[in-house]
């Protein structure tokens, strides 16, 4: 199984609102919708300065992806990274591919001198939390609090 990770492209952007559907319908706290899940992809691959997508390819083929998103933080003086959207697709777990995905990202991180990386997960999925847990994350001692704008659409 030859598996490589870049950069997603414009081309890659159905593939990966696939698989946005499939960690959205795993996530309590989120809904898959393809017609938004390609906006904000379309936004970030616009966007360089947003942030990046990570495509995870086994034979060619879209098998997993991740998004690190930009961000400033007065704490560390700079830029940061927020890691979200880390999903292999089904087919593919169990084969050390989303680790490979993981550790690409944060490689990519420490080479752009992005000095800390941020990710949320489920509280309640803890083969996720022990999934990053042995990647180097921490938990923090900051907790989530989300206030949803109702926007006239």
């Amino acid at each position: 199984m030859t598996a490589r990770i870049d950069f997603a492209t414009v081309d890659d952007l159905e593939a990966l609102a696939g698989l946005l559907g499939e960690l959205f319908a795993l996530e309590s706290d989120f809904r898959p919708d393809r017609a938004r899940q390609l906006a904000g992809l379309r936004l970030i691959l616009g966007d360089p300065g947003a942030g990046r997508l990570f495509a995870l390819r086994v034979g060619g083929r879209v098998a997993g992806m991740a998004s690190a998103l930009l961000t400033v933080s007065t704490a560390e003086g700079g830029r940061v990274a927020l890691l979200e959207d880390v999903i292999v697709a089904a087919e593919y777990r169990g084969r050390g591919l989303g680790r490979r995905l993981v550790e690409h990202v944060v490689a990519w991180a420490a080479a752009s001198g992005l000095p800390r990386i941020t990710l949320l997960a489920d509280r309640d999925n803890a083969p996720a939390l022990a999934f990053y847990e042995r990647l180097g994350f921490a938990p923090s001692a900051m907790r989530v609090l989300r206030k949803t704008i109702s926007l006239e659409r």
